[in-house]
């Protein structure tokens, strides 16, 4: 394995040898050419053994990166000095193979020259006798593994500038990774708490009402088998409307929980219709003004949008003490902005695993924001907005 890898070594040096003069134009481009002369030198250093992450994504094109990468200051504090890395060492690389491996042949097969009259000259060295070709043979050898373990030596200069280049902190990338860690974090204790919500709800709501017509109808049948007086058709009557009640009763909340899940009325009216048929059913007083036309959003826009509403709402009826609330829906062709307020107690926070912590994830995951203002004693104020196409 280590043979192999010393080969792959060898042969990469070689091939940046050959490519020194193309390396030497880009220099003309260089901003341009710096990310991809930096991105396959990535790709060299994997091919050897070592551990480095591409910044190029799959499914983006050379040109679209390029530009990307263009924008972005790491580009110029790691790509930049890779590049001109890459150009001196394959200079080196050129004079070291050109030489050294041409020198070493003419030294092997010296005596073979000499049978067709031709001293074979290297350096300083001239053959003058049969023997010193012989003697030249074990010398082009000797220099042909200097040849290689400097072209090995050269690889391993070329992995550790690329490493001592990529551990330069950007702190741009640095905060973005943050943020990518904190929000993977929320989200992964928000849908927690939303599967434990959804369990709750299945086993307060619509468990509890089929235990009770599961109850009545054995009952129901205890009572028919025995039935024969007026008596006991009566008390069948009732068993058979209690059961029933208790089935709508179940057939409505699971109707709520998979409304809660995603409404229906989202995917096929929009979020304008489904935010006033929230608003209709909320407990609370709502006063809804909408204005724009929805039918530019994307699904996951207005799915975050509306869970960001229902949150709110529910939030208002279970903690402000108010019973009023009022919406402000405005939908444009590029984005859409949302806001929900009570005259409530006011003091609420988005804490990790919260209801709010997971919608503020979600407008974050299409490219959104959720703020909230809610001073003691002043209300609270839910402003959430997001582009109407998400980024990715």
């Amino acid at each position: 394995m280590a043979q192999i890898r010393i080969a792959r070594r060898v042969l990469t040096e070689c091939i940046a040898a050959m490519a020194f003069p193309i390396l030497l134009l880009s220099i003309l481009v260089a901003p341009v050419s710096a990310p991809v002369v930096a991105e396959t030198d990535r790709s060299r250093a994997r091919w050897c053994g070592v551990e480095t992450m591409p910044l190029k994504p799959s499914d983006h094109s050379w040109a679209h990166w390029v530009v990307l990468r263009l924008r972005s200051r790491s580009m110029w504090r790691t790509d930049l000095p890779v590049f001109v890395t890459a150009v001196l060492l394959s200079a080196l690389s050129l004079l070291v193979a050109f030489f050294g491996f041409i020198g070493a042949a003419a030294l092997v097969f010296s005596p073979v020259f000499w049978l067709f009259g031709i001293a074979a000259q290297v350096g300083p060295f001239t053959p003058e006798s049969v023997g010193e070709t012989l003697l030249a043979m074990p010398a082009g050898i000797v220099l042909g593994a200097v040849t290689t373990t400097v072209l090995t030596g050269t690889s391993f200069l070329r992995d550790f500038l690329l490493r001592a280049f990529s551990r330069i902190r950007d702190p741009d990338l640095l905060a973005k990774l943050e943020e990518l860690r904190t929000s993977r974090a929320s989200l992964t204790a928000a849908f927690e708490f939303e599967r434990q919500r959804i369990e709750r709800d299945l086993h307060d709501g619509a468990q509890q009402e089929l235990v009770a017509v599961v109850m009545r109808l054995g009952m129901l049948e205890a009572t028919a088998t025995a039935a024969g007086a007026a008596a006991d058709q009566e008390r069948i009557v009732r068993l058979a409307r209690q059961a029933q009640a208790h089935a709508e009763r179940a057939l409505e909340r699971l109707r709520d929980t998979v409304r809660d899940i995603h409404p229906r009325e989202l995917s096929d009216l929009g979020l304008i219709a489904a935010v006033r048929e929230l608003a209709a059913r909320s407990p609370l007083r709502v006063e809804l003004t909408s204005t724009g036309d929805d039918a530019q959003l994307s699904s996951p826009t207005a799915t975050a949008v509306y869970f960001t509403v229902s949150e709110a709402l529910t939030n208002i009826s279970k903690h402000a003490g108010v019973g009023s609330a009022r919406i402000d829906l405005r939908c444009a062709t590029t984005d859409v902005h949302v806001r929900v307020q009570d005259d409530g107690v006011g003091g609420a926070r988005i804490d990790m695993g919260s209801g709010l912590a997971g919608l503020r994830e979600r407008m974050r995951s299409v490219g959104g924001n959720l703020e909230i203002i809610s001073p003691p004693s002043g209300g609270t104020l839910v402003v959430a907005s997001a582009p109407s196409q998400p980024p990715w």
